[in-house]
């Protein structure tokens, strides 16, 4: 899956929000949240069914691409940017200190990853 642009994940949250909607509702959601126009909406709409985000047929969005998945494709491409995981982990806390809850919680995932429980 190819980045998302910041335009093009406003668009997602909006479908993952409402699931499918008309091309129509779309539009309507799209102007309440964000102050777009109707050709704004359908660019980016067109971006993203090239990428294969979005199923747009017989005047329905559907999403084809999850929260969840797009989130991992987004902190894959940041760990390789930052040149692996503890260089990544380090930036995106930028030096701040987790709480001991964060900590846990991160202590469960990495247990979970590892198949340890």
């Amino acid at each position: 899956m190819e980045k998302l642009f910041e335009g093009e994940y406003r668009l997602m949250q909006v479908l993952w929000d409402e699931g499918g909607v008309s091309s129509t509702r779309l539009v309507e959601l799209c102007r309440e949240r964000y102050g777009w126009n109707k050709s704004t909406t359908y660019t980016v709409l067109r971006r993203l069914k090239q990428k294969g985000a979005v199923r747009h047929e017989q005047a329905r969005v559907t999403p084809l691409l999850t929260r969840k998945q797009a989130v991992r494709a987004e902190g894959e491409q940041l760990e390789k940017l930052a040149g692996g995981l503890s260089p990544f982990l380090t930036a995106f806390l930028s030096g701040r200190r987790l709480t001991r809850e964060e900590a846990e919680e991160l202590k469960g995932l990495i247990d979970r990853t590892m198949g340890e429980k």
